[in-house]
């Protein structure tokens, strides 16, 4: 097991989130130790994917800690170091925006704004129907930016939804040791 202490961070993208745990499932067999975060969509909304009730106690069984679902609760990230690698899988375009423009308005949201400050890495892995559209310049302005690494993004169905791009959640492991290591995981672009 390795000794680096991983947030992950889990935002709307509703569809997305049974891969996503499947997963952190995986991550929580590698690290000793992964603390779950939600904003708040994730917290209390029930969908056609599920229960937030269900979804929360699934993701408290996997990782054997209770959830930072608030900005209180996910501020002493920063000041306490709690964190060697944050992941935020899935990250959506609303979520891309805050972080690109600094905006601290939920949890997830200060979980990166504290983590950041401690100069340590933030994986991204992207789930957005308008990221080759409206969510473009914060996906591009993140890319650029310190301390942001993605997990490998594509179109994910370029012909009914061309907007629409989404990272392949199995490379999350594999960029959460890259992105440890100071490197971002290549290609970064995937093929449709």
């Amino acid at each position: 097991m390795r000794k680096e202490r991983v947030g992950f961070a889990i935002c709307g993208s509703f569809c997305t989130h049974a891969r996503v745990l499947a997963e952190l499932e995986k991550l929580c067999g590698e690290y000793e130790s992964v603390l779950p975060i939600v904003s708040g969509a994730c917290r209390s909304t029930d969908t056609r994917f599920g229960t937030a009730e269900a979804f929360l106690a699934s993701l408290e069984r996997l990782t054997g800690h209770t959830a930072i679902g608030s900005i209180r609760d996910a501020e002493p990230i920063g000041p306490k170091k709690l964190l060697d690698v944050l992941v935020i899988a899935p990250c959506t375009g609303n979520t891309l925006g805050k972080l690109a423009n600094g905006i601290t308005d939920t949890a997830v949201t200060m979980a990166a704004k504290a983590h950041l400050r401690n100069d340590r890495p933030v994986v991204i892995a992207v789930a957005s129907n308008d990221g080759l559209s409206g969510a473009a310049r914060n996906l591009g302005e993140l890319l650029v930016r310190k301390n942001y690494y993605f997990v490998p993004f594509g179109q994910d169905d370029p012909e009914k939804k061309p907007c629409s791009l989404m990272a392949d959640f199995s490379l999350i492991s594999g960029t959460v040791q890259a992105a440890l290591e100071g490197r971002q995981l290549q290609p970064v672009l995937l093929r449709a």
